[in-house]
């Protein structure tokens, strides 16, 4: 256990000295030592997790929960810095760092050039490049100090420190009017969400007087049936007030409905920064979360209502806004969207090791389309407008090979990992009591035909097909260096083997030990489990399956329409006019945002500076006690003429006043 800790110690701390190293040093160390500083933290970081998954995990050395340093004690309640180790910490730290070790790598071709996206003359422009790697190595560090922790309070820095790196990154070229708005939109959207979140902590610090997670959780169910008054006259199930307040902030890292809005513009940052966020750190901390807090989540039936609900809307309704992108990030993000309600309808379904499960071979398969869209979008000079591209196949075949790898994946192809963990979770919808599990299956069953029909639309109208490039961009069109192809290989490797490898560890068998608890009426897993007979068995009977049988007719359907030389979103305009302006306009919820919250903030603003500022505090407090102040001392010096006989007859007068008092008492 001293050596996991030890470890564990320095998993932390090498991304954070690299990136301290190459944030302040930069502009001396320069670019190679800026890249290679950070990539070694974040490569020592990936090893020593891969030894604590194995003694964690494969050699069974127990949890280690422990204290690093004690910050202060008030009034017996502990803020501490800690660690816990355990099954699900392990797996996340494994993914986390390796996802990360890959974008780094990427990193060093992909932002080779970028003193071309700033002005001549820039400051903000210089040593960009190693304030870039700066960046991410300190993403890495913020999300490890979130899978790692404790306790709340570490929990809380965690998610707020990816949360300011995240504002950082989106923004990064801050040259763009577009990148501000989106970092801007990003970090508004994420402290409406946190907002919430921090309640659901005080609410745990007020019943639970302590912050410590195994304090919280052991004594969770003595609390189960606690109310308390929100407003007079309503009692509300406490347990159920913690989870949902809770599950508001996973709704903003998670990019949930309606706190969604923020994670499509963050494509605005880099290429490398999209699949960081996207699919091994920001966006995943809230399905982590939820999962960690599990022994709470368990106390209510609301509250998991409440999120199968949020998840099922998310996965399909942001799945059909993927269909008439035409940027190439953007519908890999609203991809994105689409599988993250997945992981969420699985943590509603108490499914919590199915959702986990997806998290993880979600970020492989993930990071794979991001960088190979970012592969093509070097090869075509930066332009990521899928109509300008086209039969890039010839030209580009590891990207190819591998998008293609990742595209199956994301289906939910039989054989590939994507598969093992989306059908885990449409299982156990399908098996689920919830009340809300009826209107879940059906949306995450039809967002199987969505999610593989906006997926090799994509993958057709990329690589196969008319060539649509202009001449110079396909005079110099060729296979991008090996530093974006090696990640781009790495990550196919477990986009193909690592759901068969862990599909019936994971979500099926005992993988994740006491770190997820699951109330025995809840346990649809264990059900659907008994008719799953090992990863091959599990594939072949796939064949024969509602969900894949839709995936093929979306794939299928996809290639029609490219062979007719048709685009879906362009055939949308032109015969389904309504529904095509609602998803363009993406249900209006920017537009609500825009209008209503945002300009009805800045119009309580306006009046409460012109009602309590201008007229208030200006006019009466300070202006009107200088104009009282004026007139009176106009009526004062009225009386101080320098006149001797006006003195003396006031003298005379107040005399004869005082002398009155005195004698009528």
């Amino acid at each position: 256990m001293e050596q996991i800790y030890n470890y564990s110690l320095i998993i932390v701390l090498a991304p954070l000295i690299g990136a301290i190293i190459a944030g302040l040093f930069g502009g001396s160390i320069g670019r190679k030592g800026a890249h290679s500083v950070t990539i070694v933290g974040v490569a020592i970081a990936f090893i020593l997790s891969a030894i604590v998954f194995k003694g964690v995990v494969i050699d069974k050395v127990g949890t280690l929960n422990q204290t690093v340093y004690t910050w202060l004690v008030s009034e017996g309640i502990r803020f501490e810095v800690g660690f816990l180790i355990d099954e699900l910490t392990a797996m996340m730290m494994v993914v986390v760092t390796f996802v990360s070790l890959m974008v780094h790598l990427y990193t060093i071709g992909y932002m080779s050039h970028d003193e071309e996206n700033w002005p001549a003359g820039s400051k903000a422009g210089s040593n960009s490049y190693q304030r870039f790697f700066s960046y991410i190595s300190l993403f890495t560090f913020s999300m490890l100090m979130l899978v790692m922790a404790n306790n709340f309070m570490q929990l809380f820095f965690g998610w707020e420190a990816v949360g300011l790196v995240s504002y950082l990154l989106i923004g990064f070229w801050s040259v763009r009017e577009s990148a501000v708005y989106a970092n801007l939109k990003a970090f508004l959207v994420n402290r409406v969400g946190d907002f919430g979140f921090l309640l659901g902590i005080a609410a745990v610090l007020m019943t639970f007087n302590s912050l410590d997670y195994a304090d919280v959780f052991g004594a969770a169910t003595l609390h189960k049936d606690a109310t308390i008054s929100i407003f007079p006259g309503s009692e509300w199930s406490l347990m159920t007030v913690i989870g949902i307040l809770l599950f508001i902030g996973a709704m903003g890292k998670s990019a949930q409905v309606p706190l969604h809005v923020w994670l499509p513009d963050s494509m605005e940052g880099p290429t490398p920064i999209s699949a960081l966020i996207h699919a091994a750190t920001m966006v995943t901390a809230g399905i982590f979360m939820v999962a960690r807090m599990s022994p709470l989540y368990e106390l209510s039936e609301t509250a998991l209502s409440f999120i199968l609900v949020i998840g099922a809307i998310t996965a399909l309704f942001m799945g059909f806004l993927g269909l008439i992108q035409h940027d190439i990030k953007r519908v890999v993000a609203y991809s994105t969207l689409s599988q993250l309600g997945y992981m969420t309808v699985a943590l509603g379904a108490s499914a919590y090791a199915a959702g986990v499960f997806h998290l993880m071979t979600h970020a492989f398969f993930k990071a794979l389309l991001f960088l190979g869209a970012g592969s093509v979008i070097i090869a075509m000079h930066h332009k990521q407008d899928m109509r300008e591209m086209g039969g890039l196949r010839k030209y580009m075949p590891i990207t190819w090979i591998t998008s293609l790898i990742g595209s199956l994946a994301l289906i939910g192809t039989p054989f590939f990992a994507g598969f093992y963990s989306k059908d885990s979770i449409i299982m156990a919808v399908g098996a689920s009591s919830n009340p809300a599990a009826g209107f879940a299956y059906a949306a995450v069953v039809a967002g199987v035909f969505i999610t593989a029909l906006y997926s090799f639309r994509m993958y057709f109208m990329v690589f196969h097909g008319e060539e649509r490039m202009d001449h110079h961009t396909k005079e110099h069109l060729h296979e991008t260096p090996w530093v974006v192809t090696v990640p781009l290989v790495l990550l196919a490797i477990p986009s193909v083997v690592i759901g068969a490898i862990y599909v019936m560890d994971m979500p099926f068998g005992d993988f994740f030990g006491s770190a997820i608890y699951v109330a025995a009426e809840h346990d649809v897993l264990a059900e659907v489990g008994k008719g799953v007979h090992g990863w091959f068995g599990m594939a072949l009977h796939g064949f024969m399956t509602l969900p894949f049988w839709l995936a093929a007719g979306g794939v299928f359907t996809a290639w029609m329409l490219h062979r007719k030389g048709l685009d879906i979103a362009v055939v949308m305009q032109q015969r389904l006019g309504f529904i095509y302006k609602i998803l363009d306009n993406k249900y209006w919820a920017d537009e609500v945002y825009a209008n209503i919250f945002a300009a009805g903030g800045r119009g309580i603003g306006s009046g409460l500076w012109k009602v309590g500022d201008v007229a208030l505090i200006d006019g009466v407090m300070v202006n009107g006690s200088a104009r009282v102040v004026g007139m009176l001392s106009g009526l004062i010096r009225q009386v101080q003429n320098g006149l001797l006989y006006r003195y003396a007859f006031a003298m005379v007068f107040g005399l004869l006043l005082l002398f009155g008092l005195f004698l009528f008492r």
